[in-house]
C-alpha cells in the first residue's frame, strides 16, 4: 500500500475519472482513500493545488507506461508503439486518461494547472523527438507537435464518442509525413 499522499491522488484520479470534476472534493477522496478526515487537505491545501497535484500524478503515471513508443528503430516500430499507447490510455487506463481530459477543460480557468498540464506535453513531445531525428525527421520538433496533436485527439474521440475504431491508419499518414 502506497504512502497516504499517493492514495489521496489515486482516489482523486478515480474520481475524476469515473464521476467528473464536481466528484472532486477533498471529503471524497479521503472517503475513497480511506483516509481519515482532513487527510487530503493536508497534502492539497488548495483547490488548485489538488488539481495541479493530480495533473503531476497523472503525467508521471503516463510517462512510466510510455517505454517502446519512444525507443523505436523503424518507423514501423514507432507505429506500432504509438498505437499501443492511445490502445492502454484508452482501455486500460480509460478512467486516468478521463481524468486528465476533465482537467484539460478546467484548465482554461485555472493558469496553474494549464502550467502543470502544458508541463507535460511538453516531457511527451520532447520523449518523441529523438525517437523522429533517428528515424530521419526532417524537424523533429514539429513532427512531435503533429503527432501529439493527432494522438491527442485521437484519444479524445475514443474517450468521448467511446469510439474503438481503428488508429493505426490516421496515425501511419502522420507518421509517414512526419519522416518524409
Amino acid at each position: 500500500m502506497g504512502s497516504q499522499r499517493d492514495r489521496a491522488l489515486d482516489a482523486a484520479i478515480d474520481l475524476l475519472g469515473s464521476e467528473g470534476l464536481r466528484a472532486l472534493t477533498h471529503r471524497r477522496i479521503d472517503q475513497k482513500a480511506q483516509l481519515p478526515p482532513g487527510s487530503t487537505s493536508n497534502y492539497f491545501r488548495t483547490r488548485d493545488s489538488l488539481l495541479t497535484g493530480v495533473a503531476d500524478a497523472i503525467l508521471e503515471r503516463e510517462l512510466t507506461g510510455a517505454g517502446p513508443a519512444f525507443a523505436p528503430t523503424t518507423a514501423k516500430e514507432f507505429l506500432d508503439g504509438l498505437v499501443s499507447l492511445i490502445d492502454r490510455t484508452t482501455r486500460d487506463q480509460r478512467t486516468l486518461t478521463t481524468a486528465r481530459l476533465v482537467l484539460f477543460m478546467e484548465a482554461s480557468h485555472h493558469p496553474a494547472l494549464r502550467d502543470a498540464l502544458w508541463r507535460g506535453r511538453t516531457a511527451i513531445a520532447a520523449a518523441l523527438e529523438p525517437a523522429l531525428r533517428g528515424l530521419g525527421a526532417s524537424d523533429p520538433h514539429t513532427a512531435a507537435g503533429a503527432i501529439m496533436a493527432c494522438s491527442e485527439g485521437l484519444i479524445l474521440h475514443r474517450i468521448a464518442r467511446h469510439d474503438d475504431s481503428d488508429v493505426r491508419p490516421v496515425l501511419d499518414l502522420v507518421v509517414t509525413a512526419a519522416l518524409a
